[in-house]
């Protein structure tokens, strides 16, 4: 039989997520390709900077350690580099010793067509458009936003927070929020707050994170979750309820009413934040790794 990726989280990440290659892109954009290509090659034994999306992944393939005959997560490198100037990421990569060990090179063509094949759960990238159409096929996507506060400290634990509305329940609630203000947005959560939210774009994400924590107990769980959302009472309830019909369980959930989340998201100390609002995360991604979640093309909100 072959490797059964479905057993496992799946992660996908791109280059320039794990890496920190914008000076890179930079030559890509004022230069094309071919200057790109070969900077490339030339430096193929440069070593280059951690990305935004590094102490995530390396996190979280440490779990792995723990099932040694049984791997937990999977990491997989997804690029729109040739497999020519693939070889300077694939020795970065046993350079920082992390256990990655598939990868796709597109050459230049979108990346996303190959999620579904490789069974993959999340998938984080600097390129928009590729994260977009991720995102429209239904599965957890992210643009990884620049971050350059990186360090090198050991980690036992994974940190991953999230935001709520329009990440992990779906865009629903946000949408009579943004058309029809806060007080029809107070009393629709009122109205239904016995019915669980439908499913985000994360909200399969965070089930399979569940799964792993429960092979552990609660004090030793190698990945811990936190809720950080605007809401507040009383529409903290239904989230709650949705959660608890989930039968999932995020360790720490802040509803703060209108309170900035940088403060709070930094105080938590996450390996990475999702929100989809560019208002929370251009503070966040100045004190953590931050990474944004698009709406799907046919949603509302898009033209909000």
């Amino acid at each position: 039989m072959g490797y059964d990726l479905n057993k496992k989280l799946v992660i996908a990440i791109s280059s320039r997520a794990l890496f920190n290659l914008e000076d890179e892109n930079k030559i890509f954009e004022e230069k094309g390709i071919d200057e790109y290509y070969k900077y490339q090659i030339e430096n193929e034994d440069l070593l280059p900077k951690k990305g935004t999306g590094f102490r995530l992944v390396k996190n979280l393939l440490r779990i792995n350690d723990d099932f040694p005959n049984d791997k937990q997560v999977e990491v997989i490198i997804m690029s729109r580099n040739n497999s020519a100037t693939s070889l300077r990421i694939t020795k970065s990569i046993e350079k920082y010793k992390l256990d990655i060990q598939r990868s796709a090179w597109s050459g230049g063509s979108d990346i996303s067509k190959y999620l579904i094949p490789f069974k993959v759960d999340l998938f984080l990238s600097a390129n928009e458009q590729d994260v977009q159409d991720a995102i429209n096929e239904g599965i957890a996507a992210a643009r990884i936003l620049p971050y350059d506060e990186l360090d090198d400290e050991n980690s036992n634990q994974v940190k991953i927070a999230f935001d709520g509305d329009a990440v992990l329940f779906s865009e629903e609630s946000e949408i009579i929020y943004k058309t029809q203000g806060l007080e029809a947005f107070l009393k629709y959560e009122k109205q239904n707050a016995l019915n669980a939210m439908k499913n985000g774009p994360f909200a399969q994400l965070l089930k399979l994170i569940s799964n792993i924590q429960e092979k552990y107990p609660q004090e030793q769980t190698p990945i811990r979750t936190a809720l950080i959302t605007a809401r507040n009472s009383p529409a903290h309830e239904r989230v709650i309820r949705t959660l608890s019909q989930w039968n999932v369980r995020l360790d720490e959930a802040f509803f703060l009413g209108g309170v900035d989340k940088y403060e709070v998201v930094r105080a938590f100390g996450a390996d990475i934040f999702f929100d989809d609002q560019d208002v929370h995360l251009e503070s966040t991604s100045k004190v953590t790794p931050s990474a944004k979640v698009p709406y799907k093309k046919e949603s509302i909100l898009n033209n909000i």
